[in-house]
């Protein structure tokens, strides 16, 4: 269905009505669109009120309920073009988008517009993988709202139940459905009916098990062909290109691996057209598992290589940590044991980082599947119980599967000669593990207590970047601690407002400190940009040499001083970056220099192209420098 001619009908016929009811006509086809799947177009029936769509929507002059619609609008609608973009930051600009939209529309004693906006906001969290921050703030709105029978409570039922299957907690899952069915069925709503069926189906299939499993495959196809006839009768490709992804990987379970490929492909098609990046990445991850249960290695590590690329750059957290394990998987069973041990903890790290636990214990699984030949026995053994104490009351089969034959695998590495050799004083490491605890939980105490309860500030407080991080380790290691957090975090309101300036100070060199045996060549003209880089990278014991231009980089990289890793910008004086990385490839002694390219300019993809190692944009991804470093200073000394 093509929705744009209402877009254009909106434009010219508008001029005559007041700001408002512009407005209210703007935010109302702009829902429509957004429903439909039609992000692009729904930008642009706000495009009187968003014009810039990496600024604020311009509310001077509407009245207070206007300005709540429209905040609520543009940030519902920053959120999904964000995911179908991988735009970082998008789902925190979209967060605190509707957080004022709902503080608003309290003000204005609208409650079922803010039980609305909260249901928006569960979204956010979601796809970022925060499903206990998404969990809490949709039972938040359906708490607050007031008609039990309204469609609204449907919509809100349905985005429960897939934070449910996103959280494992299937059961849960079942229930809402089974709750929410005689309400769908009333509805005449196409988009919410196909949506309710595709969830339901994915359930059915994250639930076969032996012995239900021809049942429980007939009634996820069946799911399947209803959410395909809704999604048509809506006229959301968009959606009818997720419903044949999650057909493929259906098909990817049962073992028909030819007819999953022929779904794929025309999930892929469709994502391409919709120009959303962010599914065809789903795709290609999806296409990865089933490429390895082929045993076609190498082109599943191809292809689960460019979801990575792509859902690295967004905040997709949780399909993230998914992708990079599948790309573990894939290097592992390609004999890449190092490399794939490194995506293993990063899946970990990530999982951890935004509160996706199982996708964490499910990373910690897959060392143990894949590389427990690699591994010494009690590591092994650390992993396993880290990964059965997440995973212990996952409702997924499959998950519950894999958690036993985890069990199998550590208990053949114990019994190895290798094993036989270490005595238990080796292996007493718990007094100093309780000690460790303990300060830890001091510490956070102590910034909970400050920070009267908001775990932001207590992130900020110990340096966390992200609040999930400190959310995961109390989580995992000091639940005790629940009690201190408080329930209701307040967001700052002016989220767009200009940076504080802050005074840049160049580390002075430590003369103590001898000559590191790390050299690394800085290109950039930029002063304030390479005083901030030498003060990041001042605790590293590295040598940063610094040189503003170009053709005077490309002579220096000619002679034979010695130089570990090169970082380059692209904006340079006479000889640009880009040309500087191609000119530098063609120096024999420099071919294998690991480069990391760090610049404002759009230019990924020509960087990639011209030999670049790592690409990294300024000023967002500047924080990103020194792990970027250290792992490329490490791979350079394994395969050395």
């Amino acid at each position: 269905m093509n929705l744009e001619p209402k877009v254009t009908t909106l434009k010219t016929t508008s001029h005559d009505l007041s700001l408002d009811e512009r407005a209210a006509i703007a935010c109302h086809s702009a829902k429509q669109l957004e429903k439909a799947g039609e992000y692009e177009a729904a930008g642009e029936a706000l495009a009187e009120f968003w014009p810039d769509r990496s600024a604020p929507p311009k509310l001077e002059g509407l009245g207070e309920a206007a300005k709540a619609d429209l905040l609520l609008r543009v940030g519902a609608l920053a959120g999904w073009l964000g995911g179908a973009k991988q735009t970082d930051g998008s789902q925190q600009t979209a967060k605190n988008l509707i957080t004022q939209s709902i503080e608003m529309f309290q003000a204005l004693g609208q409650s079922e517009r803010v039980a609305e906006a909260r249901g928006d906001l569960a979204l956010c969290y979601w796809r970022e993988g925060s499903y206990d921050e998404a969990r809490i703030t949709l039972t938040s709105a359906l708490s607050s709202l007031v008609d039990d029978d309204s469609n609204l409570k449907t919509v809100l039922l349905i985005r429960a139940a897939t934070i449910e299957i996103a959280a494992n907690r299937l059961s849960e899952a079942f229930r809402i459905f089974n709750e929410s069915a005689s309400s769908v069925e009333k509805s005449t709503d196409h988009a919410l009916k196909g949506s309710y069926h595709n969830l339901f189906a994915v359930l059915f299939r994250r639930l076969i098990t032996e012995q239900n499993r021809d049942e429980y495959i007939d009634r996820a196809l069946i799911e399947y062909t209803a959410a395909g006839f809704h999604f048509e009768q809506a006229g959301n490709i968009r959606y009818l290109a997720r419903v044949e992804n999650n057909l493929g990987f259906l098909l990817l379970t049962i073992g028909q691996y030819n007819d999953a490929h022929k779904h794929l492909d025309r999930a892929r098609h469709l994502f391409f057209g919709q120009n959303d990046v962010g599914s065809v990445a789903q795709v290609d991850e999806t296409r990865a598992r089933t490429l390895l249960a082929e045993g076609r290695f190498k082109e599943a590590e191809r292809s689960v290589r460019l979801a990575v690329r792509t859902l690295e750059k967004g905040d997709e957290h949780a399909l993230h940590a998914e992708a990079l394990t599948t790309h573990g998987v894939a290097l592992a069973r390609l004999g890449d044991y190092p490399s794939a041990k490194r995506l293993f903890q990063r899946a970990i790290e990530v999982a951890e980082t935004t509160g996706d636990l199982e996708g964490a214990g499910r990373a910690k699984l897959s060392i143990i599947e894949e590389l427990s030949g690699q591994t010494p026995a009690p590591q092994l053994v650390s992993i396993y119980q880290s990964a059965a104490e997440i995973l212990k009351q996952s409702q997924d089969p499959a998950t519950s599967k894999r958690v036993i034959a985890g069990a199998q695998k550590v208990i053949e590495a114990l019994g190895t000669a290798e094993f036989q050799g270490y005595e238990a004083k080796d292996l007493s490491w718990a007094s100093f593990k309780r000690e460790i605890r303990k300060a830890e939980k001091a510490l956070l105490a102590r910034a909970l207590q400050q920070a009267e309860g908001s775990v932001t500030k207590a992130a900020h407080l110990l340096g966390f970047k992200h609040h999930q991080s400190l959310i995961s380790i109390i989580n995992i290691r000091h639940k005790e601690l629940l009690k201190t957090r408080s329930r209701i975090r307040k967001r700052r309101r002016h989220i767009f407002s200009q940076p504080r300036k802050v005074r840049r100070v160049t580390p002075k060199p430590n003369p103590a400190r001898g000559a590191s045996s790390i050299a690394i060549l800085h290109v950039e003209d930029n002063a304030q940009v390479a005083n901030l880089v030498a003060e990041m990278l001042a605790a590293k014991d590295w040598s940063i040499e610094l040189c503003p231009e170009g053709e005077t980089a490309l002579l220096k990289l000619t002679g034979d001083e010695h130089f570990d890793l090169l970082i380059i910008d692209n904006d340079l004086p006479e000889l640009n970056g880009l040309e500087l990385v191609q000119r530098v490839r063609k120096i024999s002694h420099r071919r294998r220099t690991p480069i990391i390219m760090l610049s404002a300019s759009d230019c990924e993809r020509e960087a990639w192209r011209a030999g670049v190692h790592a690409f990294l944009k300024k000023p967002e991804q500047i924080d990103e420098l020194p792990g970027t470093i250290a792992r490329l200073l490490k791979d350079k000394s394994q395969h050395v």
